[in-house]
C-alpha cells in the first residue's frame, strides 16, 4: 500500500475509450489498495484530471476525439497544474515513444500489459511524484520561514532606525556633535542589516521557484536615469560624482520586469559608491543589434583577483575592509540569468572596477 504525502492512497485516474482495458488494469492495480478512476471518455478524463489532478495517470494514446499525445500536450501546458507523472500505454508498436515522451510523458508501455511490468512502472512513478511532492514541499517551508523570520527582524529594526531618528532631531535631548555621528552610524548599520535580511528573502524564493516576474516592454533609459537620480545625494556626500553617460539614448527598450531591474542597477551603482573613496562613478549605455550595455565604472580601490572568482557567489567574504555578504551581488546575478542577462567584471586593484550588465533588447510589438 502506498500513499500520498497527504496521508491518503495514491489516486491514479486510467482513461481509455476501451472499458475491458480498464477493466484489465483495475484487475491488476487493485490488490494494492490504490484509488482507481477509471475514465473512458477522452474528453471527460482531461477535465477530470485538471479538476481534480491525480497522484498518476494511465493513458492510452489511440482514442477517438483526443489521443493520448495531445492529452498529454494539454496538461502540460497548463502551469497551473502541479506536476503528476503520465504513463502512456498503447496496443501499436508503430506508435512513436518519442512523441509521447516529447509531449510529456514520462514512460510509455505496451499493450498487452504485462502485470508485473505496470505494476513495477506504477510504483516508480509514484515514488518519483512523492519525491517532487516532497522536494516542493520543503521548498515551501523554507520560503515561509524566511518570510517569517525577515517580518521579525524587519520589525524590530525599522523601530529602531525610527527612535534614533527622533533622537538625531533633538526630541528627547540635546544632541552633540560627536553623538549625532555615531547614531547616523547607527542608522546605516541597521539599514545594512535590513537590506541583508530583503536580499535573503528575495534569495530563498528565487531558489525555491517561488519567484514571479512581472515581464513588460519599457524604456531602460528612464529606469537607468531614475536610480542614478536616486543615488546621487549617496554620491555626493561622499564628495563623490555620480555621472550618466547616455546622451544620444533616450529610448532603449527592453522586456523585462523593471522592480527586478532597478534592484540589479541600484544594486550595482550603490556599491560603486560605497566601494569608491574618491573621484567618480560612471554610468555609461550603448548597444548593439541585440542586445544593450550597462557599464557601471568606478575609481575605487578595486577587487583582488582572488575575490573575482567568487564575486557572485552568496555569503562570499571579500578582502574589502567594507565587504559584506555578497548577497546582491548573487541576487543580482539570478535576476538577470531571469532576464536572459549577464554581469561581466572587470578590476585592477588601485585602478577601480567596472562591472558591464548585458540585456537583449526588445523588438517593436
Amino acid at each position: 500500500m502506498t500513499f500520498s504525502q497527504a496521508g491518503r492512497r495514491d489516486r491514479i485516474l486510467v482513461v481509455d475509450d476501451i472499458y475491458d482495458n480498464l477493466l484489465v488494469v483495475q484487475a491488476i492495480l487493485e490488490e494494492q489498495d490504490y484509488e482507481l478512476i477509471l475514465e473512458p471518455d477522452s474528453q471527460r478524463g482531461l477535465a477530470l484530471a485538471q479538476a481534480e489532478p491525480p497522484d498518476l495517470l494511465l493513458l492510452d494514446v489511440m482514442m477517438p476525439g483526443l489521443d493520448g499525445y495531445e492529452f498529454t500536450r494539454c496538461l502540460r501546458r497548463n502551469s497551473s497544474l502541479p506536476f503528476f507523472p503520465i504513463l502512456l500505454i498503447t496496443a501499436h508498436d508503430r506508435s512513436s515513444v518519442v512523441q509521447g515522451l516529447d509531449a510529456g510523458a514520462d514512460e510509455f508501455i505496451r499493450k498487452p500489459v504485462d502485470p508485473d511490468e505496470l505494476e513495477a512502472r506504477v510504483r516508480c512513478l509514484l515514488r518519483l511524484k512523492h519525491s517532487i511532492d516532497e522536494r516542493d514541499s520543503m521548498a515551501k517551508l523554507r520560503e515561509d520561514f524566511a518570510s517569517r523570520l525577515a517580518h521579525d527582524l524587519r520589525t524590530p529594526l525599522v523601530a529602531a532606525n525610527r527612535l534614533l531618528k527622533l533622537m538625531r532631531e533633538g526630541r528627547y535631548f540635546e544632541v552633540s556633535s560627536p553623538l549625532d555621528q555615531m547614531i547616523d552610524s547607527m542608522i546605516g548599520s541597521n539599514q545594512d542589516l535590513l537590506q541583508m535580511v530583503n536580499n535573503l528573502v528575495e534569495i530563498y524564493r528565487h531558489e525555491a521557484n517561488y519567484k514571479n516576474f512581472d515581464f513588460v516592454r519599457f524604456n531602460l533609459c528612464e529606469l537607468v536615469q531614475e536610480v542614478v537620480q536616486n543615488l546621487r545625494v549617496l554620491a555626493e556626500d561622499k564628495g563623490l560624482r555620480l555621472e550618466l553617460d547616455a546622451a544620444e539614448y533616450t529610448e532603449i527598450y527592453v522586456m523585462g520586469d523593471r522592480s527586478e531591474l532597478r534592484r540589479v542597477f541600484t544594486n550595482i551603482i550603490g556599491n560603486g559608491i560605497k566601494f569608491t573613496e574618491a573621484g567618480r562613478v560612471n554610468v555609461a549605455l550603448s548597444t548593439d543589434s541585440t542586445e544593450v550595455a550597462i557599464q557601471i565604472q568606478d575609481t575605487g580601490s578595486g577587487i583582488a583577483q582572488s575575490d573575482r572568482s567568487q564575486l557572485f557567489q552568496r555569503f562570499r567574504q571579500g578582502q574589502h575592509n567594507l565587504s559584506e555578504s555578497g548577497l546582491g551581488l548573487y541576487l543580482s546575478r539570478h535576476i538577470l540569468d531571469a532576464h536572459e542577462g549577464k554581469i561581466e567584471v572587470e578590476s585592477e586593484l588601485g585602478k577601480g572596477t567596472t562591472f558591464t550588465v548585458k540585456l537583449p533588447l526588445s523588438s517593436l510589438i
